[in-house]
């Protein structure tokens, strides 16, 4: 089966032909969540077009159009509900008429860490697995639950892709979401900046040396033994873990994945989390296991024929 996909980011959209497992072409647009998708729109359909040609693909070898969006979706109407300040004309936007105007195919969008878990459980690090928890460290902190096969959505759409707002700090830092202490506020791209700002020292620290503070910097400068950036490199595992330790006990997962652009640094967040979860976690049936995200950023996109197989 061959999909059009759409990873709809902050920063850049990616298009891509997909088929099953494979990805046949791919291509990245610079975008801006501050402006509409409206605007967007027919230059993702000409890029989509481009990739067909590229690959000798028609619309009719494909089972329709697949969106991933960071936002709260209802996927039974295809329809955006939330952005939470990214793209706000979305919620207005009837995409399903978008795709079959632009292709004649029928189109299913989901929030893009549900299609990163559906990528990851249809071809990446949990194959096999029914039961999955996946969290995305990155500038925000995504979330998706998977039991029993099914991805788990609730009657409002958004169970199980909150993952970053359950709170870790009751008397913690306002989020962007209008909680308090949620673990993106504590320990997310966009938040760990104003944190590492407030840190005792950090005047000092060779953090401050620089124009942008950022999660590579950051464990970079903790290696090297910065002793600012490493309480902070601490902190923000600690934050991850105890998210880590809620998730598992709210969904009873048999796998934990983690991914994003943090995980650059896997090798000390997946052990680190690990110690963690099996410490604090209560699961007398066992312990999760405590995955690295094998995709990385192809995970939605590769959810793509997933989500267009997915019966209800």
């Amino acid at each position: 089966m061959k999909a059009l996909a759409l990873d709809i980011g902050g920063t850049h959209i990616s298009c891509a032909i997909v088929d099953d497992r494979r990805m046949l072409a791919t291509e990245n647009i610079s975008a801006d969540s501050a402006q509409s998708l409206r605007s967007m729109l027919p230059l993702l359909a000409n890029t989509l077009r481009n990739l067909m040609n590229r690959v000798s693909t028609s619309p009719t070898d494909c089972a329709g159009v697949a969106i991933a969006f960071p936002g709260i979706i209802d996927t039974r109407s295809g329809r955006i509900l939330s952005t939470l300040k990214k793209y706000e004309d979305a919620p207005s936007l009837d995409l399903t008429a978008w795709s079959q105007t632009e292709f004649g195919l029928p189109l299913r969008i989901e929030n893009d860490a549900r299609m990163a878990l559906l990528g990851e459980r249809h071809s990446g690090a949990a194959v096999d697995h029914s039961d999955i928890v996946m969290m995305t460290l990155g500038t925000g902190i995504g979330g998706a639950a998977m039991i029993e096969g099914k991805l788990l959505r609730g009657v409002h759409a958004q169970a199980g892709s909150l993952g970053g707002h359950l709170p870790v700090a009751f008397e913690g830092r306002l989020c962007s979401c209008g909680n308090i202490g949620c673990a993106e506020a504590e320990a997310a791209g966009w938040s760990m900046p104003l944190v590492a700002r407030a840190w005792p020292g950090f005047e000092s620290s060779t953090l401050a040396q620089t124009a942008e503070i950022n999660f590579r910097l950051l464990f970079e400068q903790a290696a090297q033994g910065d002793t600012v950036a490493v309480g902070l490199r601490d902190r923000c595992l600690n934050v991850w873990a105890a998210n880590a330790v809620a998730q598992v006990h709210a969904y009873d997962p048999e796998v934990v994945l983690l991914g994003g652009g943090v995980m650059s640094s896997a090798a000390v967040i997946v052990p680190y989390v690990e110690a963690y979860v099996h410490r604090h976690a209560w699961t007398p049936w066992g312990k999760p296991a405590i995955r690295a995200a094998q995709l990385g950023n192809d995970a939605a996109l590769l959810g793509a024929v997933p989500l267009l197989s997915e019966v209800a």
